[in-house]
């Protein structure tokens, strides 16, 4: 087995902020089916800055942390590579699109079952550390690794924050467990829709970017106060 925390050490040093390992052999019907799930967290100023919408700092970061994730990515799996396994990072170059803006292997199925957070209402990862004002990225790999406790249920409890916000009422305030669908708690395509004018209207960008269901988040808020 590869020394987790040597691998742990090597992709914070690399600039991750949040590094979990999951056993995905459940759901991946592969050797590949190890992951590492990779998050970084979202500039407190820059979270701070979108409470009126999106800027250019957050179109910015935005892209600059997608790019700093695809280096960090590739440079574990190399590092796994270079010890004799096999590792696909998968990188926004890689990942591959399905029907209704579905992935083969979200991001976010392998860091709930890594143990870093759980889904929110509004359908992304919060984590205990930065709420919702995180990337994220992954790399599946066939290394055993010293795995975290997977998160199966919400904690969210009756907020509806990130609901209330919406500009888009794409959120419908159900709680994510493990088993429901995406559908059932947020319409994706309203989301998009109108997170894409917003963007337009703001920065004059067509771009999917809002973010006010991030910065809205009790979770978040707790990271930018401790920040």
């Amino acid at each position: 087995m590869i020394n987790s925390e040597d691998l742990k050490e090597y992709l914070y040093d690399k600039g991750a902020s949040l590094v979990g390992f999951a056993n995905l052999e459940s759901i991946v019907d592969s050797e590949i089916n190890h992951g590492i799930s990779i998050a970084i967290n979202i500039p407190v100023e820059v979270v701070k800055s979108i409470c009126n919408g999106p800027n250019m700092d957050y179109f910015n970061q935005y892209h600059s942390l997608n790019n700093k994730l695809n280096e960090i990515a590739n440079s574990g799996a190399e590092y796994l590579q270079n010890k004799g396994y096999k590792a696909v990072a998968q990188t926004t170059d890689v990942v591959k699109k399905f029907s209704n803006y579905r992935t083969l292997l979200p991001h976010k199925t392998v860091a709930t079952m890594s143990g870093l957070g759980w889904i929110g209402k509004n359908a992304l990862l919060t984590t205990d550390e930065f709420g919702s004002s995180i990337r994220l990225t992954s790399i599946i790999t066939n290394a055993k690794l010293d795995y975290g406790t997977p998160v199966t249920e919400s904690k969210c409890g009756d907020c509806l924050k990130c609901k209330d916000a919406c500009p888009g009422r794409a959120i419908s305030g159900e709680l994510w467990h493990v088993g429901i669908d995406r559908d059932e708690f947020i319409n994706i395509i309203n989301c998009r829709r109108k997170a894409r004018q917003i963007a337009n209207d703001k920065i004059a960008k067509e771009i999917t970017l809002c973010g006010k269901c991030i910065e809205i988040c009790p979770y978040t808020q707790r990271y930018i106060k401790k920040g």
